[in-house]
């Protein structure tokens, strides 16, 4: 059973920057797309970002272009979001999770393993 645990989430303050981490136990990323998500409170849970399983491709919600960057480690089974430039409105618990094929991609449904999330907090 593959297990994802996010980390890195924080505070930090509007402008400021936070890298999360999200290491794989159990099963490889190798050859499996990998996607961010997150959900703010009383909200649904959205797309954030998502990579293909060579790391060649990466897909990004619009409000975080220019801001956020997925990339992975294959050799240490992992993925990061590094996520620059912060605001107030990225406050959300962040998931990531492993897509069914190579291919990540925007569609929740479409991944079967999921991260139990880290905090993330931007302050004003």
């Amino acid at each position: 059973q593959v297990q994802l645990v996010e980390s890195g989430g924080g505070l930090v303050q509007a402008g400021g920057s936070l890298r999360l981490s999200c290491a794989a136990s159990g099963g490889t990323i190798m050859t499996y797309g990998m996607g961010w998500f997150r959900q703010a409170p009383g909200k649904e849970r959205e797309f954030v970002a998502a990579d293909i399983w060579t790391g060649g491709r990466t897909y990004y919600t619009d409000s975080v272009k220019g801001r956020f960057t997925i990339s992975r480690d294959n050799a240490k089974n992992t993925v990061y979001l590094q996520m620059n430039s912060l605001k107030p409105e990225d406050t959300a618990i962040y998931y990531c999770a492993r897509h069914k094929t190579g291919w990540g991609n925007r569609v929740l449904d479409e991944y079967d393993y999921w991260g139990q999330g880290t905090q993330v907090t931007v302050s004003s």
